[in-house]
């Protein structure tokens, strides 16, 4: 089991969208500076384990701004930013390691 609980890896399957795709539906609604939205599941490797009540923090690789979510029960987090290129943190619980 020890074993088992090492091999445990997350992936994070997201889909950045930082720019439009398309038409964007209550655009009026949202906060002001939103340009996009990074979204996600995380799951353990082999995908059949959603991975609730962690932290994911999408950082702006050029002002070093962070904007942080935490997973739901089904593993899904969003997060509103504006326009930029990010990287993605996930909190990780012992014996466990980052798959993608």
């Amino acid at each position: 089991m020890k074993t088992r609980a090492a091999a445990v890896a997350v992936v994070l399957l997201m889909s950045i969208g930082c720019g439009p795709r398309g038409p964007v539906v209550g655009a009026s609604d949202r906060p002001p500076g939103v340009g996009g939205t990074i979204a996600g599941i995380v799951k353990t490797v082999d995908g059949t384990t959603a991975l609730s009540a962690r932290k994911v923090t999408a950082t702006n690789t050029e002002t070093g701004v962070k904007f942080e979510a935490s997973t739901a029960s089904n593993g899904g987090y969003t997060i509103q930013v504006p326009k930029g290129n990010y990287k993605l943190d996930v909190e990780l619980r012992p014996g466990e390691t980052l798959a993608s």
